[in-house]
């Protein structure tokens, strides 16, 4: 499929999605944000793909927002349509982990997409920020329910009251990212990253993913339980039985998925 605002390239276990508006420094247009949808649905649906990966073209920015041109003529119906949020929600409903490679500017609803990922990892001239209050709105893709439950309500109103820039480094000191990457290797530890997921047994991944996400909404003693029953799932499967007879046996697990 062709498309007119990000890249999709699928390589050994990772799709890669590229937002492709370097001149407009990745601004997410209605455009782009449909394409990054159906590339996503495409990257969920292949067998071949482990991990999805999301990163912006070009060496300065990540995603610098919303298109402005757009949010300018944006009337209250249009505000109350999903548009950034509905993207993030189907990005922590794909069973797939996804992780953001953010190598420049990742601000506005920029931000927002990369807080729908699983992992976040950086260059280090990533600047964040959620500048929205300056302009006389507040986010509208997420922002306030997920920046406080990532790195907590403290910094989640700091970043969210004042709108300033927030450096790679203090990004990876309050939790925003997990790595500090070199520029030149920023695809390269994805991809890393991606071949070392592709090992797991299938369900690990998934159900990691599935079993946090619930566990974030849940009462703890939900949360413990759902592991429970979610570990009890696992336990029965012969990627199990193959995991721990390759540990016991010192070589190299082939798990099949079942």
């Amino acid at each position: 499929m062709a498309f007119e605002n990000i890249l999709y390239k699928e390589s050994d276990n990772l799709g890669l999605i590229t937002i492709n508006r370097p001149k407009k420094f990745n601004a997410i247009s209605l455009d782009t944000l449909r394409e990054l949808e159906e590339s996503l649905e495409i990257a969920a649906q292949s067998e071949a793909i482990k991990v999805i990966g999301i990163t912006g073209a070009g060496n300065k920015s990540f995603a610098s927002g919303s298109d402005l041109s757009e949010v300018k003529h944006r009337d209250l119906r249009k505000a109350l349509e999903p548009i950034i949020q509905g993207l993030a929600d189907k990005m922590e409903r794909t069973p797939k982990p996804i992780i953001a490679a953010i190598n420049g500017v990742c601000m506005g609803g920029g931000l927002e997409v990369a807080l729908g990922c699983d992992i976040r990892i950086a260059s280090p001239k990533a600047l964040f920020a959620t500048p929205e209050g300056k302009l006389g709105i507040i986010p509208g893709g997420g922002a306030t329910a997920r920046l406080p439950r990532i790195i907590g309500r403290s910094w989640g109103m700091e970043m969210l009251l004042m709108g300033e820039n927030i450096t790679a480094e203090k990004a990876l000191q309050i939790g925003l990212i997990t790595r500090l990457v070199p520029e030149e290797d920023l695809i390269g530890e994805l991809t890393i990253m991606a071949n070392k997921l592709a090992k797991f047994a299938p369900f690990v991944p998934r159900t990691i993913k599935a079993v946090v996400n619930f566990g974030m909404e849940a009462s703890l003693a939900g949360a413990l339980m759902f592991e429970k029953y979610a570990q009890g799932a696992l336990v029965q499967t012969k990627d199990k039985q193959e995991g721990i007879s390759a540990f016991l046996e010192k070589r190299e697990p082939h798990f099949k998925g079942d």
